[in-house]
């Protein structure tokens, strides 16, 4: 019995830390892309002229060329940063719960 309950903590466990990771990767995507539209916004209400508005545009290009691209609207993405900070938080819930149900059993088999 003791071995059902630590597979099932540590497969909570495990699933929590991927939930985590993935909502971590979605957040970083989703700010970049909004980060890269006020930049771009920016850039355009200022003219292009401007070294440190260039500056900052192509430092986004340069992150942007390494990651994966899609065409999103920012709506899709600020959709996307808030589900993924919802799934963090889920998560991180899961993992709260897993070490509150270890403390109980430590308890009960104490």
């Amino acid at each position: 019995m003791n071995s059902i309950i630590a597979n099932s903590m540590n497969a909570a466990i495990v699933g929590a830390r991927q939930g985590l990771d993935k909502a971590s990767s979605g957040i970083t995507q989703s700010s970049i892309n909004i980060a890269q539209r006020s930049a771009q916004t920016t850039l355009e209400e200022q003219g292009p002229g401007q070294v440190l508005a260039n500056a900052s545009l192509q430092g986004l290009k340069n992150v942007r060329a390494v990651l994966p691209t899609a065409e999103r609207s920012v709506t899709d993405d600020l959709v996307s940063l808030k589900l993924n900070s919802i799934n963090a938080q889920a998560s991180a819930k899961v993992v709260d719960v897993a070490n509150d149900t270890v403390g109980r059993i430590i308890d009960i088999l104490a």
